[in-house]
């Protein structure tokens, strides 16, 4: 407890002390009313600082929707919103029919404009404030345009009809028909028209449209070009030993493998490998064959006059394995030579030289062979007046049967004279059927022979053989 005197005391008075309480009031505190007042201020500068690094610019416009104030994602979803409002009326030729953007399949990239005008218009650079209206192009999805016009004004339509191509067995070649315009709306206005009302803010316009042509998607000249393609390999399509086509296919048998279905703007063509697997494994048969040693007769120079024997390779038909699934690749690129793979056993000719020598003073001509006598046999030439020339020759012509003489200007007319081997103008080895008389100079200048002999030296004389006659 305190104690306080009763009466106060003066102060200064001798003998006295000053008064003194036991107690005192609290200390006053400052008020900071600053502090308080500051931090909001300072959060909302925060906040406005910061909303402007995320923020459109005041004033900027996409396609006439205002996205200033908004972020970069909310902006892209004003666009698609005005996109999805907005509408196409169409008029005209009985049609009057509303499609919505979304009906038309109508698209614009709203996130890449939002992003771009935030990046051309953020807030914090204010000397981007109030721009021009940023262009917003779209386009349609061209299928589902097409399905919606074609519901909602089914008169402006008639479908296209594409070029086609197929084998014609009678003519064994591919042939085509002929493309024919259809008609429908012109998506390309249709889309202007919406691109307008979308640009200026508007959610309707209204397009005045009629039916125009409409291109198929396979034109006559694609068509004629396929078959074109189809033809030529038709005409090569085999399987070949080096450059010889030793089994040809035929044209309708190569059209039975073959499928021509319309692709796109074109054809697609495809091969059937099981079908051609089955003449791949006949070939064995066609290919295979043991060497052919040939002969050929020359002149005494040796110049190369007739095959007699043709000289022929042997080969083997090596592995076919994977033959009919390359081939079936090849012929759907259009190429149809299948070079098979073959093993060749070379085979060797033989060169023979023949001619013949005419010898008027024995009545005798000689046949050679190689330089060796094969054969001699008398003859009868030209009587007087009518000599047979002597010289150099050679057979150039051989006539199986002819009338001689019977003309104007001869005197003489001898039937049917077979086996004239020519080797002089008018002069030749033949067949005598009129005579017997052969080693005696009897005929009208021919080297006459009895019929049998006539026809071994027609065979056995090539044209260009050597003939000799000599006095």
């Amino acid at each position: 407890m305190c104690v306080v005197d009763d009466a106060p005391k003066e102060s200064g008075a001798e003998g006295t002390q000053a008064t003194v309480f036991a107690w005192s009031p609290a200390p006053r505190h400052k008020r900071r009313w600053g502090l308080w007042i500051g931090t909001p201020v300072a959060v909302a500068l925060v906040g406005v600082v910061t909303a402007s690094l995320i923020l459109i610019a005041p004033g900027t416009a996409v396609a006439g929707v205002q996205v200033g104030g908004m972020t970069a994602g909310a902006a892209a979803s004003a666009i698609q919103q005005q996109l999805e409002k907005t509408s196409v009326t169409l008029t005209g030729d009985g049609v009057d029919a509303t499609l919505t953007a979304t009906q038309l399949g109508a698209k614009v990239d709203a996130q890449a404009l939002a992003d771009a005008a935030y990046g051309d218009h953020p807030m914090w650079k204010v000397g981007s404030w109030f721009s021009d209206t940023r262009h917003a192009p779209l386009a349609l999805d061209a299928a589902k345009a097409d399905a919606a016009l074609r519901k909602a004004a089914p008169s402006l339509f008639r479908d296209a009809k594409d070029a086609t191509v197929a084998f014609d067995a009678t003519k064994k070649a591919y042939v085509t028909t002929d493309a024919a315009d259809g008609a429908g709306v012109d998506l390309t206005a249709v889309t202007e028209a919406l691109q307008d009302a979308f640009t200026s803010g508007r959610t309707n316009v209204t397009l005045s449209t009629t039916s125009v042509p409409t291109a198929p998607a396979i034109s006559t000249a694609t068509a004629q070009k396929t078959a074109k393609s189809l033809n030529t390999m038709l005409g090569k399509i085999g399987f070949y030993v080096g450059s010889e086509r030793t089994v040809p296919v035929a044209p309708q048998v190569a059209a039975s493998w073959l499928t021509v279905t319309p692709q796109g703007d074109g054809f697609a063509i495809s091969a059937d490998q099981a079908a051609i697997a089955k003449v791949v494994a006949t070939l064995p048969k066609k290919i295979d064959r043991a060497a052919q040693n040939g002969t050929a007769i020359t002149d005494t120079q040796g110049k190369v006059l007739r095959t007699e024997v043709a000289t022929l390779d042997g080969r083997t038909l090596g592995d076919t394995s994977g033959l009919a699934a390359s081939f079936a690749k090849q012929l759907a690129d259009g190429n149809g030579v299948a070079t098979l793979p073959v093993s060749v056993a070379k085979a060797t000719t033989t060169k023979v030289s023949r001619s013949a020598v005419v010898d008027l003073s024995e009545q005798r001509a000689y046949f050679y062979q190689n330089g060796t006598l094969y054969k001699s046999y008398l003859v009868s030439t030209g009587a007087a007046g009518h000599a047979t020339p002597t010289g150099h020759f050679r057979v150039f012509a051989h006539v199986p049967m002819q009338d001689m003489g019977c003309v104007d200007g001869y005197t003489y007319c001898t039937k049917n004279v077979p086996w004239v081997t020519y080797f002089a103008p008018n002069i030749g080895f033949h067949g005598t059927y009129w005579h017997h008389n052969f080693g005696h100079v009897m005929s009208h200048g021919c080297v006459n022979l009895p019929i049998d002999q006539a026809h071994l030296v027609y065979d056995w004389a090539p044209e260009g053989m050597e003939v000799t006659v000599q006095p």
